[in-house]
């Protein structure tokens, strides 16, 4: 069993929570981590740059002149790479990136990448996080208190719209549901914060990290 500090808002510990490391897969996989962060990163790619080759320039196929006879140098049509307005000798074209991963490998890559940071004392509880209008400063002094203000992600139970907008000019700090965390979002940033409701939907449910009844 591994011990997760709980901490208040401002940044005193008031107990533990503890999470079986069998939940997680026992083992850090560091290949599968590796695939799981190149396909998030390949799946960001949006594969538009393109120029024209000479198949796709306006202008006429037809041969500009005859081959022989005129003194010139031959010449083919005026879509050719070598005249000016024809196309490009090696042209980028459209590309798709994409790259993906069976469910239960993304679901187990994302176990690992928990594990390896509640190995690392990167993981803390904080409970409980109120906040009844949006304030930056106050979630900034939070985040100073707790360590994280150098970067963490804030896994939240469900959507908080308060909490979001507090939080959302802070640089290095992504705030989501904790049904939406990755592999790459969770090695991403030094720390990974989460609420209790939030850990405990990763406590009831390590594979979807969606509480009791939530729907997918």
């Amino acid at each position: 069993m591994i011990d997760v500090p709980v901490f208040n808002m401002s940044g005193e510990q008031t107990g533990t929570m503890q999470i079986d490391e069998a939940s997680l897969g026992r083992w850090v996989r560091h290949d599968l981590l590796k695939q799981a962060v190149v396909m998030w990163r390949a799946n960001q790619r949006q594969g538009s740059a393109r120029t024209k080759n000479r198949g796709r320039v306006e202008g006429s196929t037809r041969k500009l002149y005859r081959q022989k006879g005129t003194g010139n140098a031959r010449m083919g049509t005026v879509r050719t790479n070598i005249r000016r307005g024809g196309g490009m000798a090696f042209a980028k074209l459209e590309r798709n990136y994409r790259q993906d991963m069976p469910k239960k490998m993304r679901q187990l890559a994302r176990r690992s990448a928990l594990l390896a940071k509640l190995k690392s004392n990167s993981v803390a509880v904080v409970d409980p996080l109120t906040f009844t209008e949006p304030k930056t400063k106050v979630f900034a002094g939070m985040l100073a208190k707790l360590g994280a203000d150098k970067g963490c992600v804030l896994a939240l139970g469900k959507p908080d719209e308060i909490v979001y907008k507090s939080g959302r000019n802070i640089p290095k700090t992504e705030i989501m549901p904790v049904y939406e965390l990755n592999a790459y979002e969770i090695l991403r940033r030094r720390k990974v914060l989460f609420t209790r409701d939030a850990f405990e939907a990763v406590l009831a449910n390590p594979m979807s990290f969606r509480a009791n009844g939530q729907a997918e």
